[in-house]
């Protein structure tokens, strides 16, 4: 848990500690004592990491799980986003998890994998692990499909498309894009020859391995001039309302538009 995130401001933060002896462990948990509700003390140095390693690839396998279904439920014409909040009115056995155009951040795309090559040390496959990896990389091509099918039902084509990607930052109210998944569908777009701009409130430039871009401000005019607007990240400070009704084209990879109702110019993942 990170204390200085505001989202944490609001629940029970907890910390795991272990040190390298007894001692160490007592002083780590006198520290965190101070700053968090609760701290669990476990055996070793070795736990506590491997409890943040469980952490971050639970949550990469359900994620993995959520994007395939999505996927199956887009082949069977069923709203994936509806399944998922029916299921989650059980009261016991589930936990809600939603899909998206990837994962990004510091944690969830690396820690697992990190887990996944050590126990191959130890001449085991994590294979959970790296088949939820696999499912979760796919899917800004997985989005990119999207924009290519919905642009192909107006008669047009991704090459020479103006594309809006909005939001860049690996998840939403933040200014990271650590392994966000923007840009990596920024890439893709500009391979089959996109003309791509984004907007992000929160990141003013974008320079990651060969991208150079500028945010680009959101005028009713550049949403109407776009071909399609691919929504990447959910700020809260978007309108959506704004957004869904100047557009020619909305793909929404975050189920952001929720409130809107169904449009005939937004396309789900």
């Amino acid at each position: 848990m990170d204390p200085g995130n505001p989202q944490y401001h609001t629940r029970n933060i907890t910390k795991v500690v272990g040190g390298y002896t007894k001692t160490c462990t007592d002083l780590a948990v006198a520290l965190y004592s101070q700053a968090v509700d609760k701290v669990f003390p476990v055996a070793s140095t070795r736990v506590a990491e491997t409890v943040k390693l469980l952490e971050n690839t639970f949550r990469s396998v359900n994620i993995g799980l959520v994007n395939e279904m999505a996927i199956i439920c887009n082949k069977l014409g069923i709203d994936v986003w509806e399944v998922i909040d029916a299921a989650a009115t059980k009261p016991f056995g589930f936990m809600p998890f939603y899909p998206g155009p990837g994962i990004g951040g510091h944690c969830i795309p690396l820690d697992p994998h990190y887990l996944s090559w050590r126990v191959r040390l130890e001449g085991y496959e994590a294979r959970f692990i790296e088949l939820a990896g696999q499912i979760n990389r796919s899917m800004p091509e997985y989005v990119l499909n999207k924009v290519t099918d919905a642009l192909n039902d107006k008669g047009k084509a991704v090459k020479g498309a103006k594309i809006l990607v909005l939001g860049v930052a690996y998840k939403n109210d933040i200014n990271d894009v650590r392994e966000s998944p923007a840009l990596d569908f920024i890439k893709l777009l500009q391979n089959k020859g996109a003309k791509v701009s984004y907007h992000d409130p929160y990141i003013k430039d974008l320079s990651h391995e060969g991208l150079s871009m500028k945010s680009v401000t959101l005028t009713d005019s550049t949403l109407k001039s776009s071909d399609a607007v691919v929504l990447i990240t959910n700020h809260k400070i978007f309108d959506y309302k704004r957004i869904a009704g100047k557009a020619k084209l909305v793909i929404d990879s975050r189920n952001a538009t929720k409130k809107l109702g169904k449009r005939k110019n937004v396309v789900k993942l």
